[in-house]
């Protein structure tokens, strides 16, 4: 694992040696190791969680948000332990919690839905409740759409609806998983501002496969893949690691391991460059694709 993050004084997160297994299921998946001895501590601010689908990114996050139980290992929030009952319930009460999948009652209107995430949460009395519940939708933007019932709603205002349920109460800790998904350009800046917000004095994780979200928003990126760590630092190291592996030509180099069309009709080429290639300035995205091994752009680039 390449590493260059800074030392963590007051780590609001720490995993240590942390295992997920998943047995098999009545013969119809093979066991798998979601996570492999994860050594992860995360202090306030935003950290990013980069990598593929399948990478253990979710079951990370639902480990820290105490929805699942490690196989193996420890794991602190705030100090706390989750295995613990009395500090497991603790720990609920300061977190804020998106995932990537939210459990909708397509009937429910919005407001009714956060409404009820607060009531589990044990927000207040009837009124602060639902001021607060308020406060939260009118920060996501769905002020004048928060009577209107999910089912009606289109896929990036039910992720905002998600969005406003894990921001209720101020958590000091913000779990989200693909908060990006469905968003449009102006309302994935509306969800940085957000973020950058919740980081002020807080902690936020957020869990992505998409390199412009760690890019624009993150000052440390922690790369997954295959349930361990492949890298821990900041974006522009991350875009170091592919310094000298990034090289354009008039078409596509059968030395490439892959290469592709930028949007100046030049062909962007990854791998071990031939003698007197035309070297270019690595991205964060060249890096990951590096390290993933994946085989076409995480998102779409243009020289």
């Amino acid at each position: 694992m390449t590493t260059d993050r800074p030392t963590i004084e007051r780590p609001t997160i720490e995993l240590t040696g942390v295992t997920k297994e998943y047995p098999a299921a009545l013969r119809r998946t093979q066991a798998r190791t979601a996570l492999d001895r994860i050594d992860l501590t995360v202090g306030e601010g935003v950290t990013g969680l980069l990598g593929p689908n399948g990478a253990g990114k979710t079951t990370l996050l639902r480990i820290v948000g105490t929805a699942l139980a490690p196989t193996s290992g420890s794991v602190r929030v705030g100090g706390l332990d989750p295995a613990d009952p009395e500090e497991r319930h603790r720990i609920r009460q300061r977190l804020g919690y998106q995932p990537q999948e939210p459990g909708f009652y397509p009937s429910f209107t919005a407001f009714d839905f956060v409404d009820y995430v607060a009531v589990l949460k044990e927000i207040g009395d009837r009124s602060a409740r639902r001021d607060e519940v308020r406060r939260v939708l009118q920060k996501v933007g769905l002020s004048d759409r928060m009577h209107t019932k999910i089912r009606k709603l289109s896929g990036g205002m039910r992720q905002r609806v998600a969005l406003a349920q894990a921001l209720l109460g101020r958590p000091s800790v913000l779990l989200l998983d693909e908060p990006t998904s469905g968003l449009d350009p102006e309302q994935r800046l509306r969800f940085r501002q957000l973020a950058s917000e919740a980081a002020d004095g807080g902690t936020v994780l957020l869990s992505t496969h998409l390199t412009e979200d760690v890019t624009a928003l993150c000052p440390r990126v922690v790369v997954m893949h295959e349930g361990a760590i492949r890298f821990d630092g900041s974006p522009d190291a991350l875009a170091q690691q592919a310094a000298g592996r990034v090289w354009e030509s008039a078409a596509p180099d059968p030395a490439a391991a892959v290469s592709w069309s930028t949007g100046a009709g030049r062909s962007r080429n990854l791998g071990d460059p031939p003698d007197g290639a035309d070297l270019v300035e690595p991205s964060v995205d060249d890096a990951y694709l590096l390290l993933v091994g994946a085989g076409t752009p995480a998102v779409d680039q243009a020289a």
